[in-house]
């Protein structure tokens, strides 16, 4: 038994595919139906009536069946000369009984009745049922009704979802706002005449920047269950339109339906217009019976020939109108770009203008949906659109994220400034704008942040942190950021995410670029716009260059201090560093450098040098620094330097020297002429003897040498009473001198890793030196006394109180 509930699903399941049907579908439907009931009522006829009457023929002339009546009009006619007689039935010379005019019933109706007329019903219904199953084939097929019942689904989601109620009335506000009066639009055209005259270009910030747009009132907010519904649909549309665009396999099925359906239109015309003047009332019947019944030859008459012939005309009827439906759509299939959707007038009429075009099954789909009611595919192309997408996170980041949520994200960072950091979100919440006290905005996967005029409240706002994130500003926001941003730290994974609108921000004073490849295949710079930063001071650059790009070395002439991390790849042709001539610091990092560049000797003015992480193993040419007087910083480490040259003492300014992650095995006594060293680094190379000419070094005030093979360390070490810093951590070291307590000013000292075999009680008179910062192995601070060691950590708890 098939139970109601059934019956409702199966309905409910034809129902729904409703919106996939153009009108002739539909059209055809109904046909299919009149049809249907033309083959139950032809077979109702064919079972309740006699189907065939047959009486003996008993007079027969000319082999044909006459009556009686007609004898003499017969005898009269026929040519006294004719050959042909009239013959008279003989045989048995009684009536027939019922059941002999029966069986005579049934032979004639088998024998001699036209088979046409005799299947005529069956055929109809046979017609109607192939019609049907290739109009349904493909809503069952397993390869596309799986797609269809997705998209059905999908779509009366989209028609109810709320989301598109609320974007659909932003459309019509917008559209509101447009019709202003002539007044405000003749102002609006004098504002955007002279925003063309200013000195921005821009046009150049069209793909990045949009204009300020009508926010929506909070009355329309979504509730959570709403808004989760509204982000599922999204993602379903996506998943499905990768999934639909693969392939044509829709179009293809149901282009062969309609192919398969003018065949068997053209097959039925014609042969049921040929076999329709088969069905005759009137049918003579030889059969050779008369030993049952004594007569050969009987006149039957078929009761069903008038209705057969009046249903069969009809169904010829409803069968040319089938097949002009058919030979219709054949001409919609092939005159149409049925492959090709596009939601150009859509865009038009909407705020939503990145609507993509659709294709394959999918814009047929949407095609098919057209003609049964255009205003699916509109309501459909909003989840379609990552503005429409965008602006549904937004609203949901202002709902999770309130103002409150984010004061309590707010933390000093390593240079003491009030930073919001924020990651892997889907925007930036609009709350932001309203913490006035932020300084640095960071933001870390975030995908579609958007900046507006609101940005304005942040009067603080000096920098910007943008770690693998797309950030669209308008052009309020641009202003404001051309005025007083001055830090920006961008990291990238191709240099097309370099947004265009950072090249205007005219007081900039410091960028970091990190991520792909500057330059194109021919050498020229993604990054040729860096050229109209005139007050740019500072540029960090972490990509692979082959070479230095021309803009930074020519165009800008306040550039100050460069950075380079050539993450490994030689960076070569150098020469062009000699144009810059104000630079006062410079970074050549991981660049595989071999040599010191000579052109770097013409830069008067510089004052530090990095060249950490390349391949120098000799630096002779340092003897040429001697003509930059301004040289203070100089670091040489992570490299494979095997000797420190005698000239380094020429450099008498210098105030800090790196030479840590090196092979260096002896230090020159050279090295302590530069008199004014504050900083010296020689950890993690091979030495074994530290000269005693380093007391010298009246100005040291941090020494390192931890990981070497030093065995002693001298007394003019302890000369260096300005010392603040000492690491001799992992060594050889056997003992510590008792001068160590003239190091008054000692705030760290490190010994872990050495040969100590108990420490010097005079470590209690380095006034600035604190148990926490005595770094050595903790049965070696066991041979201090406990007064001693309570005395040092002492001096935490007094700093901890000051």
């Amino acid at each position: 038994m098939i139970t109601v509930n059934e019956v409702k699903e199966l309905v409910d399941s034809q129902t729904s595919y409703n919106i996939l049907k153009p009108w002739w579908d539909v059209f055809r439907y109904y046909i299919t139906l009149l049809m249907l009931m033309i083959a139950v009522l032809a077979g109702a006829f064919q079972l309740t009536q006699s189907r065939l009457l047959c009486l003996p023929c008993k007079i027969i002339v000319s082999n044909e069946c006459i009556m009686s009546l007609d004898l003499n009009k017969t005898n009269r006619s026929m040519p006294y000369d004719s050959n042909e007689k009239i013959i008279l039935a003989a045989g048995i010379q009684n009536d027939l009984d019922r059941q002999q005019y029966l069986y005579i019933d049934a032979v004639c109706y088998e024998k001699q009745l036209h088979w046409f007329a005799k299947f005529f019903p069956y055929l109809v219904f046979l017609h109607t049922l192939i019609f049907a199953v290739c109009s349904n084939f493909w809503l069952h097929y397993p390869s596309t009704s799986s797609k269809l019942e997705h998209f059905v689904a999908i779509l009366y989601k989209c028609f109810d979802s709320p989301w598109t109620t609320r974007a659909l009335s932003e459309t019509v506000t917008e559209q509101t706002v447009k019709t202003l009066p002539s007044k405000r639009s003749k102002l609006l055209n004098m504002s955007s005449s002279l925003t063309e005259n200013r000195d921005v270009d821009w046009q150049l910030l069209q793909p990045v920047v949009e204009s300020t747009e009508i926010d929506g009132s909070g009355s329309n907010i979504l509730d959570k269950k709403e808004d989760e519904q509204a982000k599922a649909l999204f993602e379903k549309v996506k998943r499905f339109r990768l999934h639909v665009e693969e392939n044509d396999i829709i179009y293809r099925l149901y282009m062969k339906q309609i192919i398969v359906k003018v065949i068997v239109v053209l097959i039925i015309i014609a042969y049921v217009s040929y076999f329709l003047t088969h069905i005759t009332f009137q049918t003579d019947c030889v059969v050779n019976i008369q030993v049952f019944t004594g007569y050969e030859r009987y006149q039957c008459v078929y009761s069903l020939a008038a209705i057969f012939q009046v249903l069969a005309s009809i169904y010829v009827i409803l069968i040319l109108f089938y097949g002009f439906t058919c030979f219709y759509s054949l001409w919609w299939m092939l005159s149409s770009s049925l492959k090709q959707y596009s939601f150009e007038a859509v865009r038009e009429k909407s705020n939503y203008s990145d609507i993509p075009d659709v294709k394959n099954d999918f814009a047929f789909i949407l095609h098919l949906a057209d003609q049964y009611d255009p205003l699916y595919s509109k309501r459909f192309s909003i989840f379609l659109s990552e503005v429409s997408e965008n602006k549904l996170n937004q609203m949901t980041l202002n709902h999770e994220w309130t103002t409150e949520r984010l004061k309590n994200m707010l933390a000093r960072n390593s240079s003491n400034k009030i930073e919001l950091s924020l990651s892997v979100l889907s925007g930036l919440p609009d709350n932001v704008f309203e913490l006035s006290e932020i300084e640095v905005i960071s933001l870390e996967l975030v995908s579609e942040a958007k900046l507006t005029s609101g940005i304005a409240q942040l009067v603080n706002l000096k920098e910007l942190c943008l770690y693998h994130s797309s950030v669209i500003v308008d052009l309020q926001a641009l202003s404001f950021l051309a005025e007083n941003l001055q830090v920006l730290r961008l990291k990238y994974t191709t240099v097309e995410q370099i947004p265009g609108w950072i090249f205007h921000l005219k007081n900039l004073k410091e960028l970091h670029l990190s991520g792909g490849r500057l330059l194109d295949k021919d050498g020229f710079p993604y990054i040729q716009g860096l050229q109209d930063l005139k007050n740019l001071t500072a540029l960090y650059l972490k990509s692979r260059l082959p070479r230095i790009p021309q803009v930074v070395t020519d165009k800008l002439p306040s550039l100050q201090k460069l950075s380079i991390n050539n993450e490994g790849s030689r960076l070569m042709i150098l020469v062009c560093l000699k144009k810059m001539v104000n630079l006062q610091s410079l970074e050549l990092i991981n660049c595989d450098l071999e040599r010191i560049p000579h052109s770097l000797f013409c830069l008067w003015e510089l004052r530090e040098i990095n060249f950490k992480g390349n391949n120098l193993k000799t630096v002779e040419e340092i003897i040429s620094f001697q003509h930059l007087k301004k040289l203070t910083c100089l670091k040489l480490w992570y490299n494979s330097i095997v000797y420190i040259p005698l000239q380094i003492g020429v450099l008498s300014n210098l105030e800090q020297l790196y030479l840590n992650y090196n092979n260096i095995e002896t230090v020159p006594v050279q090295l302590f002429l530069c008199r004014k060293l504050r900083y010296l680094d020689l950890s993690c190379n091979n030495l074994t003897f530290i000269p005693n000419e380093i007391q010298c070094l009246k100005n040291l005030q941090y020494f390192a040498v931890t990981k070497n093979n030093v065995k002693m360390l001298p007394d003019g070490l302890f000369q260096c009473k300005k010392l603040q810093c000492l690491l001799l951590g992992n060594n050889s070291l056997t003992s510590l001198s008792p001068h160590v307590g003239e190091l008054l000013n000692l705030v760290k000292i490190e010994l872990i890793g050495n040969q100590f075999e108990s420490l010097p009680v005079e470590l209690e008179t380095c006034q600035s030196l604190k148990l926490s910062c005595l770094i050595v192995e903790e049965d070696l601070l066991d041979t201090l006394s406990p007064s001693i060691k309570e005395r040092l950590k002492t001096r935490e708890s007094i700093d901890i109180r000051i």
